[in-house]
């Protein structure tokens, strides 16, 4: 609206001098001492070329032929439907005898860049410009005139490059002024915008009350709607304040950014009129829990627009002006209906929930200042025209965001009236539920005092089998103490039993100066007695370790013997060693045993000691160790040892076993088998061990 007014005054301005304008195209301007216009229409005299491809430059340009066409002008916003990129040439020659000097105006364009050519020379840039471009601080419209300066008796060549990248043109206008002309038209101008400015301004200032209020609000009351409307007239303030820059010589907040009026343009409309309008509405009025569905919708349509918010912002980055323009345009025209219908879905539950009705009366308010703006701006305009000025704050517009900020503030200022009523019912039903509570305590006390009494008596027979249960208690984790401490003593009398057994073989390799082996032995025992010192530490161990310590154990009985002894150790396939545990030191015994007492056969030249172990269960592990020897009733009669004499490392197991049985809970069974009394042609011994898995 203001741009027709501009224009219109304009139009009035040089209405004469128009009239009395030879329209027929001349290619140069001629002044001499009769040349005094205070404004003049330059379009005769305005040769023009449409750069398409955006490539040429002002050498190019000079050396091109340039052609009249008045249908490049006009004096009112126009969408051009592409960008325009033309090239303004203006031959004046001064017949004078004094210098000229004049100012040529043609608007307030995206780029414009000002270049002057004398005879026989190359152009020169005297100026560049643009609202895209300009950032002049406050002075900066006064940067938009060019001076037209011809010395006497010279002829001077002048192009004007325009660039407009936004589709919606501002007016393009080839106007001259003299100085004086000028500083008319430019208070004009002044007077023009000025009122507007004042409205804007002032509009600025309730806004920044509204938002003052809301946060205060916040404050004392933590909700999201308060949050969502401070960011909602926050992005309006933005917004507006950045429409001063396309007001001429009014003050700007914004002038060192010139850019960031574009990148809040289309998207700020659609911060405010769209993604806060409808995340403030669903939060504002609960929808969750009153309307769902109606929930689900503002939720997506919401998610939509802030993506369509970046992909805007993306476009411009880009330099594709015109497609969040027509985004906004789509965005608009498909949400007339669907906004219609929630206002009346709104209106029908309004008896019922008195916050729909701000809610309905600030929306209403806005809808039909949007739709009444885009009408004033189609008949003047056009369709295409208008929809690039659906941003534009029109004074309609500009009432219609004054009452809805009214409405949605006076909604949540009603809404702090019922919290506060809600919160002063609550204390006055506490209040009376806390003396109902006195009396029921008085009750309950009396009723208490008899529980008391009668429970004395079962809290004092409870206390007895208390005791005497912390007594039995106390007796079985002595057992249990006494238990660990029998095994560690038993662990204790493994390490000199065998280490005396190893310090004999040893001794043995020493005497028949076999000082090779007895290094090779003496290395393998210093690694078997830090093992046997680990593992007598520790109650169970990996069935690999145990492997590997008996390895290692028969390896150096094999050296004794001198190889006429052999061995070998079968493992299940399906045991995973590494994971399955065994009492440590419990093999060993039986292990050593075997070979002292197995490996003194006359009838074998061979010693033959072999080791299984079978999951002969899920949870039970078998370990067989049997050799060829004369067997345990032989080797008794032999040693002339007692009938029921068994090897004390043997003895030691047995005992570790039962100890190990009462301690963990565990039924480890030990069953040793004399071979050579069941069958004469067989002799050795057997012995099972059967270990359950903890």
């Amino acid at each position: 609206m203001k741009r027709i007014i501009l224009m219109l005054l304009l139009y009035c301005y040089t209405a004469e001098s128009f009239a009395n304008v030879d329209r027929t195209p001349v290619d140069t301007l001629i002044t001499d001492a009769a040349f005094a216009p205070a404004s003049m229409d330059l379009r005769p005299y305005i040769n023009i070329i449409s750069d398409e491809q955006q490539q040429l430059t002002i050498a190019q340009v000079s050396r091109l032929t340039f052609h009249h066409d008045e249908n490049v002008f006009h004096n009112y916003p126009k969408n051009n439907g592409q960008v325009n990129n033309c090239w303004l040439k203006l031959m004046v020659k001064n017949q004078y005898s004094k210098p000229l000097s004049y100012r040529l105006f043609s608007g307030w364009h995206d780029f414009m860049y000002w270049y002057s050519q004398a005879p026989g020379g190359s152009p020169q840039l005297l100026m560049q410009t643009g609202l895209m471009l300009d950032n002049g601080g406050v002075e900066r419209w006064h940067h938009y005139a060019f001076n037209v300066q011809v010395p006497p008796g010279e002829v001077r060549i002048f192009y004007l490059h325009i660039i407009n990248k936004s589709y919606n043109e501002n007016a393009l206008m080839p106007l001259l002024f003299s100085t004086e002309g000028y500083a008319v038209f430019r208070d004009q101008q002044l007077d023009i915008y000025r009122k507007e400015a004042v409205v804007i301004q002032v509009l600025l200032g309730m806004l920044m009350v509204f938002f003052s209020i809301s946060i205060i609000n916040y404050i004392q009351l933590p909700d999201k709607s308060y949050i969502y409307f401070a960011a909602y007239v926050l992005g309006l303030i933005l917004f507006f304040a950045l429409r001063l820059e396309s007001k001429p010589y009014q003050l700007s907040f914004f002038h060192r950014w010139p850019m960031l009026k574009y990148y809040w343009d289309i998207p700020g409309l659609l911060f405010c009129f769209y993604l806060m309008y409808l995340l403030f509405g669903n939060a504002f009025l609960n929808l969750t829990e009153r309307y769902p569905f109606m929930e689900r919708v503002f939720t997506w349509v919401a998610a939509v627009v802030g993506g369509l918010i970046i992909f805007c912002m993306y476009c411009i980055l880009e330099e594709q002006y015109h497609l969040p323009t027509i985004i906004y345009s789509y965005v608009y025209f498909l949400t007339l209906i669907p906004l219609l219908a929630v206002f009346v879905a709104l209106a029908r539950r309004s008896r019922h929930h008195p916050l729909v009705r701000f809610f309905l009366y600030g929306s209403v308010c806005l809808y039909l200042a949007c739709f009444g703006s885009f009408l004033m701006h189609v008949r003047p305009l056009g369709l295409l025209s208008a929809l690039g000025e659906l941003a534009a704050p029109t004074m309609l517009l500009i009432g219609g965001v004054l009452l809805q900020a009214m409405f949605f503030l006076a909604g949540l200022s009603y809404r702090n009236k019922l919290v506060h009523l809600e919160r002063t019912r609550t204390q006055e039903l506490l209040i009376k539920q806390l003396n109902k509570n006195k009396e029921l305590q008085h009750k309950l006390n009396e009723q208490l005092e008899e529980l008391v009494k009668e429970q004395t008596t079962e809290i004092l027979r409870k206390k007895q089998e208390l005791e005497e249960q912390r007594k039995i208690q106390l007796e079985t984790e002595y057992d249990k103490k006494l238990t660990e401490i029998e095994l560690k003593a038993i662990r204790a009398q493994i390490n000199p039993h065998f280490i005396f057994n190893c310090l004999n073989s040893i001794q043995l390799f020493v005497m028949q100066r076999d000082y090779e082996y007895a290094q090779k032995y003496l290395s393998d025992f210093s690694y078997l007695i830090r093992k046997t010192l680990d593992f007598s530490r520790r109650n169970f161990i990996s069935l690999a370790d145990e492997i590997t310590y008996l390895n290692t154990y028969l390896g150096l009985e094999k050296m004794r013997f001198e190889n006429r002894m052999e061995y070998e150790i079968v493992v299940d396939p399906v045991i995973a060693t590494a994971e399955l545990e065994i009492p440590a030191m419990l093999l060993q015994p039986y292990v050593e045993n075997a070979v002292k007492h197995g490996m003194t056969n006359p009838k074998q030249p061979t010693g033959q000691l072999s080791i299984y172990f079978n999951q002969v269960a899920s949870d039970m592990l078998e370990c067989i160790i049997a050799d060829n020897g004369i067997g345990i009733a032989r080797s008794k009669s032999l040693r002339m040892l007692p009938k029921h004499h068994q090897s004390s490392g043997m003895e030691i197991s047995q005992n570790r076993a039962e100890l190990l049985n009462k301690m963990y809970n565990t039924e480890i069974h030990i069953e040793i088998i004399d071979r050579s009394s069941d069958d004469d042609s067989d002799s050795g011994t057997t012995v099972k061990i059967l270990i359950p898995q903890l």
